[in-house]
């Protein structure tokens, strides 16, 4: 097998795990474990009250998943090329 095919073959992989949820799951809610939290402490119990509120809440949900898609591509690509970095170093020596 060449190395063309088999990334083509890897990046069909990662296509059909990113679209085929999206598909099963039609007309799901995609919430965050944030939402999630909060509501089961306002089952258990409702007159609950934060004790500290956020420094700055994002002017709408899209500016927030942005920039949470901002953070996760920044630690991502920090991980990945210390990696990178360690394989070189690795392989000069």
């Amino acid at each position: 097998m060449s190395l063309g095919f088999k990334n083509f073959l890897l990046l069909l992989l990662v296509v059909a795990l990113t679209v085929l949820p999206l598909y099963a799951r039609q007309g799901a809610e995609f919430g965050g474990a944030d939402d999630q939290a909060e509501k089961v402490v306002s089952e258990i119990k409702p007159d609950y009250k934060p004790w500290c509120k956020p420094l700055w809440e994002p002017p709408s949900g899209e500016i927030e998943s942005l920039l949470f898609a901002v953070q996760a591509a920044a630690g991502s690509g920090f991980v990945f090329y210390y990696l990178g970095y360690l394989k070189g170093r690795k392989s000069r020596e």
